[in-house]
């Protein structure tokens, strides 16, 4: 009896054991389920964290090396091994500076004698120029040869000539050139230089090959500027010959050089309100002007397009500390550069994060002389006969907070925005790697999905739940449910290849479904009610839908049917060409009313099953007793049925709001991946997830671009948490209220 009373009241030993494991297994998958996001939480922190690391400057090693000139230039090789120094005098020197003889002097060469002038181009092509006293010029290239012997690295320096010869005749009237400028790339080089006369001369090189590619040569010609005052401070030229800058007083002049028909473009007061310009630097890719004046501010300049016109615009400025600026060194590849001031301060700025990133007093007497590497991990200070090279950890110095979440000026654009544009075509590209785009993106397509799927889906769960006939309910819930196994990477194809196309050219008849399909439910409610009572009770509850499903289709077909005819009635023939004229509407085909309705379909199942769960949970006496007390059918859903269900109705929701701002395959095919902030539901966006997928498997591991990857990664898990914590939230606190019903 005892163990017969045991097996009825489900207390047996084995009973308990399956309990307990059951018990066991539960809290050790959820305890294991929390460990897993913890450890994708840290995993995130852990990869994003450097980006955010602070400069850091600390000495390798030093040595004393006496010159009886005054350097012009001092640069680094890539490897760091050896430095040369060319003086105004006109020599190069090679000096070592890797072990085991740092500070020894490889070789000395005499480029020209007793220059008048000198020039460099940018920092990354290490092309140096010579003006001489009989109006010539030198343009060289100090290389370093690399060979491997016993497994050890030789570097051996050299100089090339690049333009062919060693000299050039610029002016043909043998004055010495005062001021110097030079670029030069793979077909094309600019010499410019300024006479003792006050003359500007420049002289083109063109590279020519011959018909058998065996044999090249430089064609010349030479053309004489005007419009340029006489006193000339500094002359800069960009690398494409395109372009020349040239600053006198508080004036810069902006030439465009085209043969003889060379004009002065603009002129442009560079000054301060308390301070007149003393140093013009041109920036990586020469796209930018760094402008020193005497109130030791860094002005950056650059030209944008207003008005039809090129105009050259102060984009922001960059305040240093009270003492005086000696040197800027722009780095070779980046858009960003160091200041040395003559109280020993070191400071480092990137032109996309505000404020300096970097600020500390060296030790000793400050450096007369600071340069760079090529890899921007290197720094070198010359103190007269001292020298000193740094140690430089700033691997990514264009990521700030300003640069992720608020408006930048990057060159070239009119004014400051928002923009995600990773890769380009140049290596002088400016990264612009602002989220706001793609969350706004994110942000855009759940909400558009959510608008689409959330009146479908908890509609179909009302009636379903409540309506619907038992024999129906089984057949169309699980119908429903399946749809959630269906690949969103086929969602997304079919979105992008069959509805985008349908969507375009039956734009009209679409907008008319959404505005239709409301009202014609309605109506057909509306007349079912005004039936014959014995018509009505023909059909039984819960099967009405058989009679609602012909009369969408009808609509449907209705409405694309009319879809040209209301395109030549209401917008001149075609809505899209009419949009944009007439109403300033872009249009892309693949378009965020795309993503809406399919991403809906996606979402649409979740929101579906949860809440027909929740509202056919609702105990029966509920209904019943509200039904008993003279409450018709729509007053007990409306005030009891969806009350009680409210809990599980907002959790499917909420889920389904997760499930849309996750959503990758189908934003991924179903847009232009285009991210430009516009609530326009007829134009594209980009999302953080499709983003992650396009762009991760192309990116270099370790990069700033890698890195803020994850950071999009973790802000999307952010949100995710987000959303799902104030479900739950929400979701307790609705079951605290109406728990009592």
């Amino acid at each position: 009896m005892a163990d017969a009373s045991a097996f009825l009241s489900g207390d047996s030993p084995g009973r308990r054991v399956k309990d307990k494991l059951a018990r066991y297994g539960v809290t050790a998958g959820g305890i294991f389920v929390l460990i897993t996001l913890v450890l994708i939480f840290f995993y995130l922190l852990y990869v994003i964290m450097p980006i955010f690391a602070s400069v850091k400057v600390t000495p390798q090693q030093a040595f004393s090396l006496t010159f009886t000139d005054q350097p012009a230039a001092i640069h680094l090789s890539e490897q760091n091994d050896i430095a040369y120094r060319l003086s105004r005098q006109g020599k190069l020197s090679f000096i070592r500076l890797a072990s085991p003889q740092p500070g020894e002097l490889i070789s000395q060469h005499r480029i020209i004698a007793n220059p008048a002038s000198f020039a460099r181009t940018l920092p990354r092509e290490e092309i140096f120029a010579y003006g001489g006293r009989s109006g010539e010029v030198v343009v060289f290239k100090p290389m370093f040869r690399v060979t491997f012997s016993d497994n050890k690295r030789l570097t051996t320096p050299e100089i090339a000539y690049p333009l062919g010869q060693q000299s050039i005749q610029l002016d043909p009237e043998a004055q010495p050139i005062t001021q110097l400028a030079v670029s030069l790339r793979s077909d094309r080089a600019l010499v410019i230089g300024v006479t003792a006369d006050h003359r500007v001369r420049a002289m083109i090189f063109r590279h020519q090959e011959n018909l058998l590619g065996q044999e090249s040569a430089w064609l010349s010609q030479s053309f004489v500027i005007n419009g340029l005052p006489d006193e000339l401070s500094t002359l800069a030229v960009t690398p494409d010959g395109r372009t020349l800058y040239a600053m006198s007083g508080e004036s810069l002049y902006v030439v465009t050089l085209d043969g003889e028909n060379s004009t002065v473009r603009d002129v442009v007061d560079v000054s301060t309100a308390k301070g007149i310009p003393q140093q013009l630097t041109l920036l990586s890719g020469a796209n930018s002007l760094l402008i020193t004046t005497s109130d030791n501010v860094v002005s950056q300049w650059f030209e944008v397009l207003r008005e039809g016109k090129r105009t050259l615009v102060n984009a922001r400025s960059f305040s240093l500390t009270d003492s005086p600026v000696v040197q800027l060194a722009p780095e070779y590849a980046r858009k960003g550069f160091f200041a040395v001031q003559q109280d020993g301060t070191l400071s480092a700025y990137y032109t996309s994060v505000k404020g300096h990133i970097y600020r500390e007093s060296l030790p000793g007497n400050p450096p007369d002389w600071l340069s760079i590497s090529p890899r921007a991990d290197r720094l070198l200070t010359v103190d007269d006969n001292e020298w000193q090279l740094y140690k430089v950890d700033n691997r990514h110095p264009e990521i700030g907070f300003a640069s992720l979440w608020q408006k930048i000026w990057y060159e070239g654009y009119p004014e400051p925005e928002f923009v995600w544009q990773s890769t380009s075509a140049t290596d002088e590209f400016e990264p612009k790697l602002s989220l706001v785009p793609v969350v706004f993106g994110t942000l855009k397509a759940a909400v558009y999905a959510m608008f689409f799927a959330i009146p479908m889906a908890l509609a179909g769960a009302i009636y379903t739940a409540y309506f619907m006939s038992s024999k129906m309910r089984r057949f169309i819930k699980p119908t429903v449910e399946i749809m959630e196994a269906l690949p969103t990477v086929i969602l997304g194809f079919l979105a992008g290849i069959w509805l985008a196309p349908i969507v375009e050219e039956y734009l009209p008849g679409i907008v008319l479904i959404i505005v239709m399909f409301p009202l014609t439910m309605l109506l057909v409610g509306v007349g079912w009610s005004l039936l014959p009572g014995q018509w009505r009770h023909r059909l039984p509850n819960g099967f009405h839908i058989i009679l609602l499903m012909p009369m969408i289709m009808l609509l449907g077909y209705g409405c694309l049917e009319m879809s040209p005819y209301l395109e030549q009635w209401l917008f001149a023939g075609d809505m899209r060409i009419y949009l944009t004229n007439e109403w300033g509407f872009g249009f892309d085909q693949r378009n965020t009313l795309v993503v809406g309705i399919a991403m809906g379909f996606a979402v649409i199942p979740t929101i579906f099953s949860i809440a027909e769960d929740a509202i056919f949970s609702v105990p029966g006496h509920l209904t019943s007793g509200s039904l008993a007390l003279g409450a018709t059918h729509w007053q007990t859903l409306t005030r009891v049925v969806l009350l009680t269900a409210s809990p599980g109705i907002f959790s499917a929701i909420m889920m389904g709001l997760g499930r849309a701002v996750g959503e990758t395959m189908i934003v991924l095919m179903a847009t232009g991946n285009t991210p430009i902030m516009d609530w326009n539901v007829l134009e594209g966006l980009r999302t953080l997830s499709a983003t992650i997928a396009i762009e991760m498997p192309e990116t270099e591991v370790g990069s700033s671009h890698y890195r803020v990857l994850f950071l999009a990664a973790f802000v999307l898990f952010v949100f995710t948490f987000f959303f799902n914590t104030i479900a739950e939230l929400v979701r307790q606190r609705l079951r605290e209220k109406y728990s009592s019903l």
